[in-house]
């Protein structure tokens, strides 16, 4: 667990978030939140609930959602880029296609792109306009 990580927990229990709130938001096991808070004598102060109010999962801050669109996760697109440069391992990449280039015959992975033909621009380049590419 990171210091802001334990900072984020303290400022969530005593804004009066659960432990399920807390563990949600940072990702973490609810026995985790729930044991750092006991050792930490972290009490929830304020057990006030607002229906549309949630927690960013990147900084812990507490933001309101708007009826009727979709929730939101995170407070700022600061906090969303953040996160997902923080996790790389939670994108779910599905689009990743394996070719041979067509001018040097090396075998590439490309992601996105289904009818890409040539490993890099260079050999593009040399396919296109008779040039060699020193492999």
């Amino acid at each position: 667990m990171t210091l802001i990580q334990k900072q984020i927990i303290a400022d969530m229990r005593s804004n009066g978030a659960s432990y399920a709130e807390i563990a949600n938001t940072l990702g973490l096991s609810k026995n985790t939140v729930k044991s750092y808070c006991q050792r930490n004598a972290i009490v929830q102060t304020t057990i006030a609930k607002n229906d549309n109010c949630t927690y960013c999962k990147q900084c812990g801050t507490k933001f309101e959602v708007i009826k009727g669109r979709k929730a939101k996760i995170f407070c700022s697109d600061k906090c969303r880029a953040a996160w997902w440069v923080a996790h790389p391992e939670k994108l779910n990449r599905k689009a990743t296609y394996n070719f041979t280039c067509a001018f040097c015959g090396a075998d590439f992975t490309a992601y996105g792109n289904q009818t890409r033909k040539f490993c890099n621009h260079a050999c593009y380049v040399a396919s296109r306009f008779g040039a060699k590419v020193a492999l």
